[in-house]
């Protein structure tokens, strides 16, 4: 301790420093309740609750096996798990919320609406109306996302196996 006052020990730098930790990236359960965006999923007796677009949901059974690619957002008041089909749609809905003005649950939306492909398509050639089709997007918000994105959407989607297929 009184080593650490005078300076007398360094910190070594944590490895990948500055970069975001991946704590929950994938799970694989059984089902045990279908909800229309939601899942839950029993993990060797813990239970899971992980919000999915409706298409995920609607591909999943109960008593049956799936595996969800995941995104865990930490807020002050909650933790909340955020479960897609596959490893595009959460890079996608990853990618999305780095947008100003854009949280999970218009991230969400959105990879709800546009497979990785077509939003990568959308953002690349400008479709703003493509993007507005989106529940809770409006012109300035698909403006916004262009802008923002146009540059990082290059290998989204790209060798995705179908978007909304089932896990």
């Amino acid at each position: 301790r009184l080593q650490r006052r005078q300076g007398l020990v360094r910190r070594e730098p944590r490895p990948g420093a500055g970069e975001e930790a991946v704590v929950i990236a994938r799970i694989t359960g059984t089902v045990v309740q279908v909800a229309a965006t939601a899942l839950v999923v029993d993990l060797h007796g813990l239970g899971l609750r992980v919000l999915c677009t409706p298409a995920t949901s609607a591909s999943a059974r109960p008593g049956e096996p799936i595996t969800l690619h995941t995104s865990l957002v930490v807020r002050e008041d909650s933790l909340t798990l955020f479960a897609f089909a596959d490893a595009e749609e959460r890079d996608a809905f990853e990618l999305v919320q780095s947008v100003t003005g854009i949280g999970p649950k218009i991230a969400q939306a959105i990879v709800s609406v546009l497979p990785p492909d077509a939003l990568r398509a959308a953002v690349a050639s400008n479709n703003l109306a493509a993007l507005t089709k989106v529940p809770g997007i409006g012109r300035k918000g698909a403006e916004r996302l262009v802008i923002e994105l146009r540059d990082k959407v290059a290998g989204l989607g790209s060798g995705a196996a179908g978007g909304h297929g089932g896990a």
